[in-house]
């Protein structure tokens, strides 16, 4: 427990961003009309493919036996793969409500 404590302690303005950058982000994304939400979530979306990259180079550097670091990166990499694909789903459900039907 004390160690927890220590790393809190140590990167404690770095949880401060973090907690400032969720509701400002909320704050963002509740004012985008929804006009706006479907195309503008779905390239966000596909932007997640730097989270992939930076995965893979996190579990590339780590240690095999630094398995908190692999098994966080592999999940990484599964939710990131999973985003992205969403990403490309919902544009091409979008685009395809622009299609003229025979």
């Amino acid at each position: 427990m004390d160690q927890i404590l220590n790393w809190i302690s140590a990167h404690q303005e770095m949880i401060y961003v973090v907690f400032l950058m969720i509701f400002v982000g909320i704050e963002i994304i509740g004012r985008v009309p929804s006009v706006l939400h479907t195309p503008l979530m779905s390239g966000a979306n596909a932007i997640h493919g730097v989270v992939i990259i930076g995965a893979i180079i996190v579990m590339g550097q780590a240690s095999q036996d630094d398995v908190l670091s692999l098994v966080l990166g592999f999940i990484a990499v599964i939710l990131g793969t999973l985003n992205v694909v969403g990403g490309f789903v919902v544009t091409d459900r979008m685009l395809e409500m622009f299609k003229k039907k025979k």
